[in-house]
């Protein structure tokens, strides 16, 4: 069983950035692969970026070039920072760990984007 622990979600002026972290519980954290999820009021959980133990990253069309995933794989920690933010990035930001068996979630942190 692996805890992830998101942080970092606040309230942010349009235009702003902000920095998510989740801190994973385990010791083969490289063999997972992290990543970011959002879901917003009304819609279905999306991707927005993931990236494997060895830095393979795929991002979702809708924040390319804005936002960046990252991992210290000695802190066992995934970031996501966003920059240039947008009213409809407003989301509950998950964090995920996944191999080819097995998955987990974090609880979640609220992004609000207010212009």
């Amino acid at each position: 069983q692996v805890q992830l622990e998101e942080s970092g979600g606040a309230l942010v002026q349009t235009g702003g950035s902000l920095r998510l972290s989740c801190v994973a519980s385990t010791t083969f954290f490289t063999y997972y692969k992290m990543g970011w999820y959002r879901q917003a009021p009304g819609k279905e959980r999306e991707l927005v970026a993931t990236m494997t133990g060895t830095g393979a990253t795929t991002y979702a069309d809708s924040i390319k070039g804005r936002f960046s995933i990252s991992r210290d794989n000695s802190k066992n920690t995934v970031y996501l920072q966003m920059d240039s933010l947008k009213s409809e990035d407003t989301a509950v930001y998950y964090c995920n760990a996944r191999t080819l068996s097995s998955t987990y979630w974090g609880q979640g942190t609220q992004v609000t984007v207010s212009s």
